[in-house]
């Protein structure tokens, strides 16, 4: 429990310092990270032309309430589609942005080399490494957004983790019980 809860103070602190601004020295706002998502291409690795993250505007639908019962071990999950393709995510709501793990980023479709993976952030055990995109479409229950910021987490991400890029655009989040209530 510790371990986790260390864990996902680590990925909050990761995008915070991923997806903060600072100019020419990195962040959403760096030419070099790969901010759009698609299949590979010859010309440049990614499907459509890079486009800085910022750039792009993120739009939500609304799906009514969804209501995810509390797991066993205490944490919320629930099915995300991403890109399509569906897997099961940890919801939480300490992450300031969707963080996926290869497996579940290569299953959406997502591409990157080794060359684009770099420092994001740290966490209690050192430095964490992936890689910023921005994601098409985040879908829960109805709920859809799309152009989500994330970060690919290629090694040491045992499950996706569903954060604030997206969960901050449903109205409402409560937990009451043993449920958590999404929408109003």
């Amino acid at each position: 429990m510790i371990e986790r809860a260390v864990f996902g103070a680590g990925m909050l602190l990761l995008a915070v310092y991923t997806f903060t601004p600072r100019g020419d020295a990195g962040g959403v706002a760096d030419a070099d990270a790969p901010a759009e998502t698609g299949k590979p291409e010859a010309a440049n690795g990614w499907g459509k032309p890079k486009v800085a993250a910022a750039q792009r505007k993120t739009s939500y639908t609304s799906g009514g309430q969804t209501i995810l019962p509390r797991n066993r071990d205490g944490h919320f999950y629930a099915d995300i589609r991403v890109n399509g393709s569906t897997n099961r995510f940890l919801v939480d709501t300490g992450a300031s942005v969707v963080a996926l793990t290869a497996g579940d980023a290569q299953t959406a479709g997502l591409t990157w080399d080794d060359s684009e993976v770099r420092e994001i952030g740290s966490g209690a055990s050192g430095a964490v490494y992936g890689v910023p995109v921005m994601l098409d479409e985040v879908s829960l229950d109805g709920h859809e957004a799309r152009a989500v910021p994330a970060v690919i987490i290629p090694e040491g991400l045992e499950i996706s983790l569903l954060g604030q890029s997206f969960l901050d655009k449903i109205d409402a989040i409560s937990v009451r019980n043993d449920e958590m209530v999404l929408g109003e």
